[in-house]
């Protein structure tokens, strides 16, 4: 068994596909031609994002994330060598800041925002 996805379902694909290149420096890997699912190039696990419909879709239900409720108990973990600029960039286009860079006791450096659907995102350095 092997992690190959995370999908974040959202109410607009392109608009996040659009904030994640932006925001992070992702590229987008594959966009469909629906515009309903897209994958951003992130190393061997893919980030994708999907349209809420598409769940709905197929009969099953979620609680929708939204940018003014509580994120739920997951997050979106972006590593990078440079935190604190990556950080600054993120919020220059319009991450929401919610905690700044910070040494965590094992030595990572880690800060944390949330994206433009609500989603927690950390941006830290590597492990080790």
């Amino acid at each position: 068994m092997k992690l190959g996805y995370v999908i974040h379902y959202v109410p607009d694909v392109a608009a996040t596909v659009a904030f994640y290149e932006k925001a992070f420096g992702l590229a987008p890997r594959f966009v469909h031609d629906s515009g309903t699912y897209a994958e951003m190039e992130t190393g061997t696990t893919a980030l994708a994002f999907a349209a809420e419909d598409m769940v709905a879709d197929q009969g099953a239900t979620f609680r929708r994330l939204r940018p003014d409720e509580t994120p739920p108990a997951i997050e979106i973990a972006l590593v990078t060598a440079d935190v604190r600029a990556a950080y600054a960039t993120a919020v220059a286009a319009g991450a929401v800041p919610l905690l700044p860079p910070k040494e965590k006791p094992w030595g990572q450096l880690v800060g944390y925002v949330r994206d433009l659907n609500g989603a927690l995102v950390e941006i830290c350095s590597p492990m080790g």
